[in-house]
C-alpha cells in the first residue's frame, strides 16, 4: 500500500511513471496558480495507472487533472494525490470505419486534427476545447456548437479499487456542462462515433474555429477558458459586461477586457485573487439581474 500523503512509498512499491511530492500545481494549471499537491503522479500508461490506484490507501483523496485548463487550485494546495493523465493516457486510434478510440489524456486539439486527417467528421469542435478528453467527458465540454457527449458511444472508467468498467452512453445523465455518473469512477478512455468527412473541408473548418477563438478570447494570457456556464437563454459574458466588470482587477488577476467570461493572470496572480473576482462577478450579476452564475471551472484545494 502507498504511504500516507507527503511521504515516500515503501521500496517494494514501484511506479513506471513519475511520482513527485509537494509539487507546485502552478506548473500544471493554465492559470499558472496553485499551491502544492502532496503527491503528483504522472502514469507511464493505463496499466501503470491502474496499479497505482489499486495500491492507494482508501482514505487518501485522489484528484484528477489533464492539462489543468479548467482548474483553479487554491493557494495552500491539494491534500492527497493529484493524478495527471495527459502524458500517460495518450493513445488515439481509429476503430473500424467510423469509430475512434481516445484515451483520457489526449488534448482536444489533437482529437480534432487526427479525426480530420482520417477523413472523419463530427469532432472538429474539439479544436476549441483547451483541455483533454477526460475533462471534456467529466463536464460535457463544448465549443462552437458541439458537445463532447454528442459523439460518445461508450467509455471505460476506473473505480477507487482499481477496477475497470465499460459503460454505454445511456448509463450517464448528460446535460449542459454537466454529466451524472452511475458511480464514483474516473474516465480512462472513450469510443467516439463519427461520420465520413472531407479532409480539406475539415482542415478549413478547424482553421476557421481557431481563428474565431483567437479573435474573441485572450488566448495569449494565462486563463482557464470560460469561468461560468451560460444561464438558460442568456450569455454569462453579456451579463458580466453589463455590470461594468470588464477590466476589473484584484491583485494580479483581471476580468478580461476581450471576453468578460474570462479571468486572466496578469503575472504573479494568486488563486485567491481569481477566486475573489469569481465571487464579485457572481454577486454583481445576481444583484442586478437576479441570475446566479454557476462556475464552469473546478475550484479545489485549501484557501490561503
Amino acid at each position: 500500500m502507498m504511504a500516507a500523503a507527503g511521504t515516500r512509498p515503501p521500496a517494494s512499491r514501484t511506479v513506471r511513471g513519475e511520482l513527485k511530492y509537494d509539487e507546485a500545481m502552478s506548473k500544471h494549471t493554465s492559470w499558472r496558480v496553485g499551491g502544492p499537491a502532496d503527491q503528483f503522479f504522472v502514469p507511464a500508461d493505463r496499466a501503470d495507472l491502474i496499479d497505482y490506484v489499486t495500491a492507494l490507501p482508501p482514505e487518501l483523496d485522489v484528484t484528477w487533472a489533464g492539462l489543468g485548463s479548467n482548474l483553479l487550485v487554491r493557494d495552500r494546495g491539494v491534500r492527497g494525490v493529484v493524478v495527471c493523465t495527459h502524458q500517460g493516457l495518450d493513445a488515439l486510434k481509429r476503430l473500424g470505419d467510423y469509430g475512434m478510440y481516445v484515451e483520457a489524456g489526449v488534448p482536444g486539439a489533437k482529437i480534432a486534427r487526427f479525426t480530420v486527417r482520417e477523413g472523419l467528421s463530427g469532432a472538429e469542435f474539439f479544436a476549441g476545447i483547451p483541455g483533454t478528453l477526460g475533462g471534456a467527458l467529466a463536464m460535457n465540454a463544448g465549443a462552437f456548437g458541439g458537445e463532447t457527449w454528442s459523439v460518445v458511444r461508450r467509455v471505460d472508467t476506473l473505480d477507487r479499487r482499481g477496477r475497470v468498467h465499460t459503460r454505454d452512453r445511456d448509463e450517464f445523465t448528460i446535460g449542459y456542462r454537466e454529466v451524472g455518473s452511475p458511480a464514483t469512477e474516473w474516465f480512462l478512455s472513450a469510443e467516439l462515433a463519427l461520420v465520413p468527412g472531407n479532409v480539406e473541408r475539415g482542415r478549413a473548418q478547424i482553421k476557421s474555429l481557431l481563428t474565431k477563438r483567437a479573435e474573441t478570447q485572450p488566448i495569449q494570457i494565462p486563463n482557464a477558458g470560460s469561468v461560468f456556464r451560460n444561464p438558460p437563454g442568456q450569455y454569462a459574458a453579456q451579463l458580466i459586461e453589463k455590470c461594468g466588470l470588464k477590466g476589473l482587477i484584484r491583485g494580479r488577476a483581471q476580468v478580461s477586457e476581450r471576453h468578460a467570461n474570462f479571468i486572466v493572470n496578469l503575472g504573479g496572480a494568486r488563486a485567491q485573487d481569481i477566486e475573489d473576482l469569481i465571487r464579485i462577478m457572481q454577486a454583481e450579476v445576481e444583484a442586478r439581474f437576479g441570475v446566479r452564475l454557476d462556475p464552469e471551472v473546478r475550484i479545489i484545494g485549501e484557501p490561503a
